[in-house]
């Protein structure tokens, strides 16, 4: 059955997933509460993503933490290059129109041109969830964690794969991780309040 080839492939990621969460940096603890700040001409690309990081970290509204973890999004899409970016259109507008293979040979392609570049992995690990391909989604979304153990999507990615194949210590697990980063994300709380109670045997 599908499901069950599914399941056994899940097996052999598994490892990765627990060396993994063993690597990961505990994000720091936040402080007060703070506006974020504009980028300016003499804050480097890396200092401002860990400028809006911890602005996520601090911010405990939720419509206001959503604006900045967009900013980071944007940061995270831009690749720097016009012809990455010009494939990843390519490989979206194929991904609306339901031509999977040619949108993952345009992400094979973005990943072998800029091997360093998050969202490449990051789309390709999304596209494979959507095809069933957790193996290889996995092992994309492993990637994208070395390169950015922030990423809170990769996270959620990696929790809903470990959830559907009846892990829910290693998504609980991946959802908390994911909080650390992105406090007040209300349906990682909630994934966080279920499978706890799930796990503790009380009724969903």
């Amino acid at each position: 059955m599908p499901a069950m080839r599914i399941f056994v492939s899940m097996r052999s990621v598994l490892p990765i997933v627990l060396a993994l969460f063993a690597s990961l940096p505990t994000p720091a603890a936040a402080d007060d509460p703070a506006p974020v700040e504009q980028k300016d001409a003499a804050t480097s690309p890396k200092q401002h993503l860990d400028d809006l990081f911890t602005a996520l970290r601090r911010e405990r509204d939720a419509e206001q933490a959503n604006v900045i973890a967009d900013q980071i999004r944007e940061v995270w899409n831009d690749s720097g290059s016009a012809t990455i970016n010009l494939l990843m259109q390519w490989a979206d507008k194929a991904i609306l129109e339901k031509r999977n293979a040619a949108a993952l040979d345009f992400l094979d392609q973005v990943i072998a041109l800029k091997p360093n570049y998050i969202e490449g992995w990051n789309r390709r690990a999304t596209l494979n969830y959507a095809l069933g391909n957790y193996r290889k989604s996995m092992e994309d979304i492993n990637q994208v964690l070395m390169l950015e153990p922030r990423h809170f999507g990769a996270l959620a990615g990696m929790a809903a794969i470990l959830s559907e194949n009846g892990n829910d210590e290693l998504a609980l697990k991946a959802w908390q991780r994911f909080l650390e980063i992105y406090p007040s994300d209300r349906s990682a709380q909630q994934q966080v309040d279920t499978l706890t109670d799930k796990l503790a045997g009380n009724p969903i």
